[in-house]
């Protein structure tokens, strides 16, 4: 595990304090736009997700990446958990 570069969690209303460091979220995936993800953050606002990998339409998806902006982060990794997350 890679502890010198810790990624902050983060939502959409927290994004912009991070801006130029690495972070991580889930997003529930709303569309794909050729290389990038719109989703849902979990504080129900939209997040770009660039150089995603193609997840499936309301899919959870775990971001790790550099924030670009206040909506943007550019994925180092994605990982998909499927239609339901938290669920037992």
């Amino acid at each position: 595990m890679e502890t010198s570069s810790p990624a902050a969690f983060v939502n959409a209303e927290i994004l912009n304090m991070f801006v130029g460091r690495r972070v991580r979220t889930v997003v529930q995936v709303q569309r794909n736009e050729g290389g990038m993800v719109v989703g849902q953050s979990p504080d129900g606002h939209p997040l770009t997700i660039k150089s995603a990998m193609d997840i499936p339409v309301s899919h959870f998806m775990e971001v790790f990446g550099i924030a670009e902006n206040n909506q943007t982060i550019r994925a180092e990794v994605c990982t998909d958990f499927g239609p339901s997350f938290g669920e037992i």
